[in-house]
């Protein structure tokens, strides 16, 4: 599975056959997973009229993960991640034919849906691990910064197309039956892609399990401060900030638009996000990429207010564009570093761990920001997150002198340097 010639550097992942395939099958799944988000949350607030019903979806998204992480981390690492991830887009596809199913018998009450998301909370517990722990085993080390680059961008490019097609179709046949039949189709086609990948390296030593073995990647992560600190910050800035639960909301009642504007508003992070991807794979990090972290968190808290201030769908755009582009830069310096920093034996484990940080900022932020505009409206819900998210970044700098005053992301060849014990490595490897 090696690169034939000599390609270009920055497209040199696409000589894989595998990573070609592992990627069409995540765009499908990410194209079909954000169709559904936004059917789910224009559905529920059309039956409900309540934001709070909102954030509860992000709740029950949010918890199977919380209740499941430890053994769905040992999973990844101990089954093979090309099945798990099959079986997770499968499960995916049932979830979004059961939520047709539901609607094309009349959906009155939310509770159904909001059981088929529990589900769907479920199926993803088990698929971001292995998701995120499987490209080292597709792509060498030496060209890990490129294939992560260009995985970035597509995820974000399905980030982009997913909430704008789901928008359109809601809006073109007027309900949401058919963002579910398509959604389910496109997963279908995403679990189809993932049979054909082979994967580069031998099978890991599977091993007994054991609680020890299950927490391996909380102890990493704790001992780490500097994956800690990073990780922990996007947790809490991102749970404070985030203000894409209130999109129904503002598109319908500040905004004054429908389901096309509610489709535009939640592509617009995207957009951003895959801008930044691009910037960055064409230009690394090369040096204090902790402060350029911790000042682009800080912006994200800026654009949070922006939109939170914003009576003008062109204004409210571009300000989660901005939101986008800079939560981007936190997501690829995270990343980088959890891969490549990270035994393979126990990737998935700390992968799992990051998920939950993900999942809490997240879903927990969707419903933190329900309950904040219920109490206090849409705009001084969203407004005080950005400030949250604003403070919250000036304590991590004080907290984490580590992440403050980090230095270098890549060395002279341009691959990822993380200092690592590497006796400490194998204490947790063993365990």
């Amino acid at each position: 599975m090696s690169a034939p010639g000599n390609p270009p550097l920055g497209r040199v992942a696409f000589t894989y056959p595998a990573f070609v395939l592992y990627q069409t099958a995540r765009f499908f799944i990410v194209l079909a997973t954000e169709m559904q988000a936004v059917a789910i949350g224009w559905q529920v607030y059309e039956i409900t009229r309540r934001p709070l019903d909102l954030g509860l979806i992000g709740l029950a998204q949010f918890l199977p993960g919380m209740a499941l992480f430890l053994v769905s981390g040992y999973t990844a690492d101990r089954f093979d991640r090309r099945r798990v991830l099959t079986a997770g887009y499968a499960g995916f596809a049932v979830c979004s034919a059961l939520l047709l199913t539901i609607t094309l018998r009349g959906a009155s009450s939310v509770y159904p849906i909001y059981g088929v998301t529990v589900l769907v909370g479920i199926v993803r517990a088990f698929n971001a691990p292995a998701s995120r722990a499987i490209l080292p085993a597709i792509v060498p080390d030496e060209h890990f910064h490129s294939a992560f680059a260009w995985g970035a961008t597509i995820f974000q490019t399905a980030t982009i197309l997913g909430p704008a097609v789901g928008g359109v179709i809601y809006a073109a046949f007027r309900g949401p039956a058919p963002v579910y039949a398509a959604a389910m189709t496109t997963a279908a086609l995403a679990a189809f892609s993932m049979l054909g990948v082979k994967l580069r390296t031998k099978l890991r030593p599977r091993g007994a399990g054991s609680w020890q073995a299950m927490l391996a990647g909380l102890r990493y992560v704790w001992r780490e401060k500097l994956v800690l600190g990073s990780i922990s910050l996007d947790l809490f800035a991102v749970l404070l900030g985030g203000a894409v639960a209130l999109l129904p909301v503002y598109a319908r009642e500040i905004l004054k638009t429908g389901p096309w504007g509610l489709g535009l508003l939640r592509c617009a992070p995207g957009i951003g996000a895959a801008a930044m991807a691009l910037l960055l794979a064409h230009r690394p990090l090369r040096s204090k990429f902790g402060a350029k972290m911790l000042w682009c968190v800080a912006g994200f808290g800026v654009f949070t207010i922006l939109f939170g201030l914003s009576h003008n769908l062109v204004l409210s755009m571009i300000a989660l564009v901005l939101v986008g582009a800079a939560d981007m830069v936190s997501v690829v310096v995270r990343g980088i570093l959890i891969q490549l920093a990270t035994p393979d034996e126990m990737r998935g484990r700390v992968n799992a761990v990051d998920m939950i940080f993900i999942g809490a900022s997240n879903e927990i932020g969707q419903f933190e920001s329900g309950v904040a505009a219920a109490w206090l409206g849409a705009v001084p819900a969203v407004v005080l997150g950005g400030l949250g998210a604003i403070v919250v970044t000036a304590l991590w700098a004080w907290m984490f002198p580590e992440l403050r005053n980090a230095d270098r992301l890549t060395s002279t060849e341009g691959q990822v340097t993380v200092p690592a014990r590497e006796e400490d490595r194998r204490a947790e490897v063993a365990s």
